[in-house]
């Protein structure tokens, strides 16, 4: 039997669990993924915390304890995730050290409620570094408009950053413009280029939950004939991109220092339509150079029956375009697809960020009646 998870990793593609729950690192899930699975990361949002706190008694002994303190709920919460990111990042220690720093990354979130304030960013992601002082983790900032500078701030510090929230190629080159300015204050501020590593989050299915919709709501043949290419061809063109910015002569001057390039990370590759295939956004996006973090729903129907075919990437872009052509001679309006799509993202990780606040304000509670 091929190990399909090994020959996905042989083919350049960084494969991280988009996962975490003290469940999991109890249980010792964790560590068999990545014994077993070729998982060489992690990858936490809001909503992945908010449902791994309200289920099971895992958190219950932690909780007890809180109470006990008279911590608020905001410190709470602070401490129960940070503490899964601290232990998860000591689980892939011996990836972190094997990768020189490039895989072996566990990923924690700003508070979702912060996406539109740059200084209050910055202040936290420094925070959350330094909370759970660990060198493998990536600190979590989404690109908003108002992150791309808290990208730039954070990275000058010397801090390690996931970028997240990225639905369209122009964004993905600001947010690569962002990275190169904070590597070049890190530099001027004395810190060494080699120890700074950062992903940038494309994220693809949400891309097609989108167009399709538009395309069934013109109800016409060609918009039918279109379903389910946007978001393949959006990540393909983004791809491009990196490519192109990462061949330029200040990207080579930041080499020279011992600079890592920011890799692309296909995010939200769990597939949502039940009329395609579950493995799609892993099959069609295989490229070296690049992180695909998944769900274990996801990497489970890899390793069972993905069709992996070599790069399936390089050379698209023309073909991609393409895409995009042909939806835009259809009506579809490509800008305000993205801009929906990233307040939709700031809003659902808001509410999930929210019903974690509840849920643990209720644990506190219950813990010291």
């Amino acid at each position: 039997m091929t190990d399909k998870l090994a020959e996905l990793s042989g083919l350049g593609v960084s494969i991280w669990l988009d996962d975490l729950s003290r469940e999991r690192l109890d249980s010792g899930n964790l560590a068999a993924l990545i014994r077993d699975k070729h998982i060489v990361g992690v990858t936490t949002n809001p909503t992945i915390f908010a449902g791994a706190l309200s289920n099971g008694a895992a958190y219950d002994a932690q909780v007890r304890e809180l109470s006990a303190r008279g911590a608020d709920v905001d410190a709470a919460v602070r401490e129960i995730t940070t503490t899964d990111v601290r232990n998860a990042a000591d689980l892939f220690r011996d990836v972190y050290t094997a990768t020189d720093g490039v895989d072996g990354r566990v990923s924690i979130e700003v508070d979702p409620r912060l996406a539109r304030d740059t200084e209050a960013t910055v202040a936290q992601a420094k925070d959350l570094a330094k909370t759970v002082d660990r060198p493998n983790v990536h600190i979590k900032i989404p690109a908003t408009p108002e992150g791309l500078p808290a990208i730039t701030a954070v990275l000058a510090e010397g801090i390690s950053v996931n970028v997240t929230l990225i639905f369209s190629v122009q964004r993905y080159r600001e947010v690569m413009d962002a990275f190169f300015a904070g590597l070049e204050q890190a530099k001027a501020n004395g810190h060494d280029l080699r120890g700074i590593h950062s992903v940038a989050s494309f994220f693809v299915s949400r891309v097609d939950t989108e167009i399709d919709a538009r395309l069934d709501a013109l109800g016409s043949s060609e918009a039918s004939a279109m379903r389910g290419k946007a978001a393949i061809a959006n990540a393909r063109l983004a791809y491009a991109a990196f490519q192109e910015a990462f061949a330029t002569d200040r990207w080579k001057a930041l080499a020279a220092e011992g600079a890592h390039a920011q890799r692309p990370l296909w995010a939200s590759t769990g597939v949502k339509d039940p009329a395609y295939s579950d493995t799609r956004y892993v099959d069609e996006l295989v490229v070296t150079d690049s992180v695909n973090t998944m769900p274990e729903k996801t990497i489970e129907a890899v390793a069972d029956h993905a069709e992996l075919n070599g790069d399936t990437v390089t050379g698209t872009a023309d073909q991609a375009q393409q895409v995009f052509d042909a939806l835009a001679g259809l009506g579809i309006d490509i800008d305000d697809v993205y801009t929906v799509l990233e307040n939709e993202g700031v809003q659902k990780f808001d509410k999930s960020w929210a019903e974690l606040l509840e849920t643990v304000t209720t644990q506190l509670q219950k813990a010291g009646a």
